[in-house]
């Protein structure tokens, strides 16, 4: 994020990251006090879509859903209903019924194993969307197989991020950015004084092999991001390094694809279709960003060189896209991949 123009900073740990609130300096009388709002219902988000308390939503629908059906509030059952259209969209590639794939590979403790052949058979057997029943007319779900378990982890920022962008916007606040960690993001309005020509906030991309440098800036326009990448989650296994982000469609940790960045309309579907290209790779392109459409894309893939990259863009132009690093970076569009 450009921090140049004068802003205000709230934040707070949450979902296993710094979340923040940042407005434009003295806009927002009461700023700190929205944020305080924001940063409360994101907590309460969290407590009830969390893995990692029993006592969650989320945790007593995994424990039920087995045995039958079972009631779930409106927006969780809302958000469900659209994560299965997202399934669907990305042929597999994002799938929060993958939980006890997490389970299998130690991520659910954030301490990576490779699991035995029959513990992944058996988890991948008990994974996917395809068995989660959903019931719009009595708000209800089940799952159609035992040791199934939904891990909302690829969607639930962007989804806490849109509810408190949702509640700060209802309660007059016209520019603003929320993000979580750095890798969700959703701004509002414009970046410092609404001058002619000046147009969203200003947000920083990494390059994947090179901590600390910047690879791109994105003007967010009443748009979120979506990054995902393995460069700080991953565990070594043999000497092979092996990423969080798993492929739920063959239960391993995706491979080949450095980071994956995803523009959108809101920041659920930015996180969730951001890890989908990270599992597909460039193959994913036409399903996630498909030309013309309202969703763009950064893939970046290891290039020809050593400690090189290959950028692919799609919908995306110069007002939007503006690449930093040069060295070693090469930018292409999908129709270039051969």
């Amino acid at each position: 994020m450009d921090l140049d123009l004068h802003t205000l900073v709230v934040g707070r740990e949450a979902m296993a990251c710094r979340f923040e609130i940042v407005f434009n300096a003295g806009e927002v009388p009461d700023a700190t006090e929205r944020a305080i709002e924001a940063l409360d219902l994101i907590d309460a988000i969290e407590s009830r879509i969390t893995v990692y308390r029993n006592t969650s939503e989320l945790a007593r629908l995994n424990a039920a859903a087995a045995s039958g059906w079972q009631p779930v509030a409106e927006d969780l059952f809302g958000l469900l209903a659209h994560a299965k259209e997202l399934f669907e969209r990305t042929g597999g590639g994002f799938d929060c019924a993958a939980g006890a794939l997490v389970r299998a590979w130690g991520f659910l403790e954030r301490q990576g194993r490779t699991p035995s052949e029959a513990t992944l058979a058996a988890a991948r057997a008990a994974s996917g969307l395809q068995w989660v029943e959903l019931d719009p007319e009595g708000r209800r779900v089940r799952f159609s197989r035992p040791g199934v378990e939904l891990n909302l982890g690829a969607i639930g920022k962007g989804w806490a991020i849109d509810r408190a962008i949702e509640m700060l916007r209802d309660g007059g606040v016209a520019s603003v950015l929320v993000h979580g960690g750095q890798s969700s993001v959703r701004a509002i309005g414009v970046q410092g004084p609404a001058l002619p020509g000046r147009r969203g906030w200003k947000v920083g991309v990494r390059h994947p092999l090179r901590p600390g440098l910047r690879l791109a800036t994105i003007t967010l326009d009443e748009r979120a991001l979506g990054t995902s990448g393995s460069g700080t989650q991953f565990f070594i296994d043999r000497g092979r390094r092996l990423g969080h982000i798993l492929d739920p469609r063959t239960g391993v940790p995706a491979e080949g694809v450095l980071s994956a960045t995803v523009i959108a309309p809101h920041a659920a579907d930015a996180d969730a279709l951001s890890t989908a290209l990270y599992v597909l790779g460039p193959e994913g392109l036409a399903r996630v960003a498909p030309p013309g459409g309202t969703v763009a894309a950064i893939l970046v893939l290891p290039g020809r060189a050593s400690g090189s990259v290959r950028v692919v863009t799609a919908n995306l132009d110069e007002q939007t896209l503006a690449i930093e690093a040069t060295e070693g970076v090469e930018v292409v569009g999908p129709t270039d991949l051969g």
